[in-house]
């Protein structure tokens, strides 16, 4: 069966996920007409040293929260329910095996990512999987990432023939966006700090992180509760 439409993909470690991503989500599906756009958290990110903070389910579930509200939005748990490390090539070829082909497929990633792709598993195979949609992220030119990878200016796109995109090939297409200058890392810090993360993740994001007291977080509402319980008599 094949698949109608064009997809946008978004794939990480989101531990936890956080504004940034969603702007670039909304950044790429505007800029190139996405019909929709998969959220795929990864089991074991093989460019990240250490392994995730939050669980599996946590990080699926947070992503979930994050994206309820977008009707174009949708979580997938290929990777999660994948052993061994998450090569984006892998999840590819399984977009492939449900019916997308590469031309149809729009691989979404920052400045930052792009300019490590050349060590990337299967690069430069991988750029025939699916088109490529690099977002520029706070301090990161769109320019400096191109003058990065020079071998990859032939496939280099531009948005207005974007418009034509067809069997005909894949290629990377360089998006500028005000994408919001979050990172989880800055958020665990918060968290660790008993700072509040509000303005930096979804409202429903910040209370499964705060209800299940991730990353170091601590629900003073359930504390409170404890010691309610603690001091009461027998």
């Amino acid at each position: 069966m094949t698949a109608a439409g064009r997809l946008g993909v978004l794939g990480g470690t989101f531990d936890p996920i956080h504004l940034g991503h969603l702007d670039a989500a909304a950044a790429a599906r505007a800029a190139l007409a996405l019909d929709e756009v998969l959220f795929v958290p990864a089991h074991d990110p093989p460019h990240k040293p250490d392994d995730p903070r939050a669980s599996a389910y946590h990080r699926f579930a947070l992503v979930a929260l994050a994206i309820a509200d977008s009707p174009a939005y949708r979580t997938s748990d290929m990777e999660l329910t994948r052993q061994g490390a998450s090569y984006t090539a892998d999840t590819l070829r399984a977009l492939h095996a449900r019916g997308w082909h590469g031309w149809q497929i729009f691989f979404i990633l920052g400045t930052d990512a792009f300019a490590e792709i050349a060590t990337w598993r299967e690069f430069p195979a991988v750029l025939d999987f699916a088109n490529f949609v690099v977002i520029a992220r706070p301090g990161t030119t769109l320019t400096d990432a191109a003058a990065r990878t020079p071998a990859l200016r032939a496939r280099l796109r531009t948005l207005g023939n974007a418009a034509g995109v067809s069997p005909d090939g894949t290629g990377i297409y360089l998006v500028e966006a005000r994408t919001r200058d979050v990172s989880s890392t800055t958020i665990r810090a918060r968290l660790a700090a008993r700072a509040s993360i509000d303005d930096l993740v979804p409202a429903p994001v910040a209370r499964h992180i705060i209800a299940h007291e991730l990353y170091g977080a601590v629900d003073d509402l359930h504390g409170q509760d404890e010691g309610i319980r603690e001091s009461s008599p027998a």
